[in-house]
């Protein structure tokens, strides 16, 4: 059994991007590869087949992962997915289906059961695959978390994984950040770090490398390699970090406003209309912004009626209404969409308030009643996922609705919705840039990381004798 934990000094630090592009170079290589990570906290998720058959939903990078690797996604890649709803309490799905919640002051001993079900996902993706390129979740340095870990170090003592920590340059203070990442892991978790990977330069390279050479030295521990920045690389995200550099219209494209909920989910939605160049699409969150907007987008939220007391808060229901009225298309996505109809009704406490009934924007004529049971069901690129059940119309003139995640991935769709409502014809294939994205990662990590050192190292675990650095998770 080989596999690498690929870590990261924080989050957003890049994990996903270097998981990603392993999966594409090793599976280059003939090696069947897996994505794993043990635990997701995101709201950005897929529905993929799952036992017997059954819709499952996963976290959206796994999927993209599975992608790169080129296998089928399947809930063992992600068998926890914690989903905010609120600072403190998260939905849990387990092995790809619903299973309750999770406090932030239960986090240890509420997390228990999942530990054991993630580790077992492990094991049968190990036993079925050459590599498992396993992605870990923000810091293993988090020591305050230590003690409940099965996403970082805690797998990596699991399974005996050699860990990989990638630091983002871009950020500033990734020498110390990697020092100091592996000097506060105890011992034994520290005999499992193996080198680093620097993600973001930009610039000489030599200049650079006085302090890689310092690194090394300072930490016994090896530099896999440097990732250049690419301003054209993104890919599905996890979280909500990246969302103001989706941007890459031509001159004189029509404005495409966002709102962007403060628990907005599944906003990879978007990531299609951000291809079209004759499209600038903006996450904004203010009234102002819509002023000059051509097409305003309701995405889709964890929370719909908690986001739409928000939007009330900030006066953005007043510009969506007055967006309408002088006829220009609105398009809501399931949870947008909801907001978008006449009554939202919640009778059991599905979004947290059993008996809540408050009042949509009206501007479709339709009703949605939360219910415990979760919708997942796949519509070819498409996708649902969700609680809310709507009974009523979708369309009302240039406004729509729709709960279907990823329509506008679909290329025909995407083009018959933008010619019929801003009068642009589409100039992208959305399939076809995700796979040369892939692609490009993949050449990016071939050029640029040591990859038969890497393989060597998944399948000869961490090297003996690494040094253990002060305070060595002393207390």
């Amino acid at each position: 059994m080989a596999g690498l934990l690929i870590a990261g000094t924080t989050s957003d630090a890049g994990k996903s991007i270097v998981t990603t592009g392993l999966c594409r170079a090793f599976a280059r290589r003939g090696v069947r590869v897996a994505p794993y990570k043990a635990q997701n906290m995101s709201n950005n998720s897929m529905v993929v087949t799952g036992a017997k058959g059954r819709p499952a939903e996963i976290g959206r990078a796994q999927w993209v992962q599975a992608l790169a690797a080129g296998v089928p996604p399947e809930p063992a890649m992600n068998p926890v997915l914690l989903k905010p709803g609120s600072d403190r309490r998260s939905h849990v799905v387990l092995m790809g289906r619903p299973a309750g919640h999770v406090e932030a002051g239960d986090w240890e001993a509420g997390r228990r059961h999942l530990a054991t079900a993630a580790h077992a996902a492990y094991d049968d993706l190990a036993a079925r695959f050459d590599m498992i390129v396993a992605e870990g979740a923000g810091s293993p340095a988090e020591i305050n978390l230590r003690a409940g870990d099965y996403v970082n170090m805690g797998l990596a003592r699991h399974a005996g994984l050699p860990a990989v920590v990638v630091g983002d340059i871009d950020r500033g203070g990734v020498f110390a950040a990697m020092l100091g990442t592996v000097a506060l892991l105890e011992p034994a978790d520290q005999a499992l770090v193996a080198g680093f990977v620097v993600n973001k330069f930009r610039g000489d390279l030599g200049l650079l490398s006085p302090g890689l050479a310092m690194l090394e030295r300072a930490t016994g521990r090896r530099l896999f390699g440097v990732l250049p920045w690419d301003p054209s690389l993104w890919l599905d995200s996890e979280d909500a970090l990246d969302l103001d550099g989706r941007r890459a219209a031509g001159a004189g494209a029509r404005r495409v406003a966002v709102v962007r909920l403060p628990r907005i989910s599944n906003f990879t939605d978007l990531d299609a209309l951000g291809l079209e160049p004759s499209l600038d699409v903006v996450f904004v969150s203010s009234p102002r912004d819509l002023a000059d907007a051509d097409l305003v987008v309701l995405p889709g939220t964890r929370a719909t009626i908690a986001d739409l007391a928000w939007l009330r808060s900030r006066g953005l229901d007043l510009a969506v209404l007055d967006h309408a009225r002088r006829g220009r298309p609105v398009l809501g996505i399931c949870g947008g969409c909801q907001m978008l109809g006449r009554v939202i009704e919640d009778p059991d406490g599905a979004e947290g308030v059993a008996g809540a009934r408050v009042e949509g924007l009206g501007l479709l004529d339709l009703t949605t009643t939360f219910r415990a049971e979760k919708t997942l069901r796949l519509h070819g690129p498409g996708y649902e996922i969700h609680h809310g059940r709507i009974v009523g119309s979708t369309v009302s003139g240039a406004v729509s609705g729709t709960m279907v995640h990823g329509r506008l991935e679909d290329d025909a769709y995407r083009a018959d919705y933008l010619a019929s409502t801003l009068g642009v014809a589409s100039r992208a294939s959305f399939p076809a840039a995700r796979e040369a994205r892939l692609d490009l990662l993949g050449d990016l990590v071939d050029r640029h990381l040591d990859i038969d050192a890497l393989l060597e190292l998944a399948r000869t675990g961490a090297p003996a004798g690494l040094p253990v650095l002060p305070p060595g998770g002393v207390a």
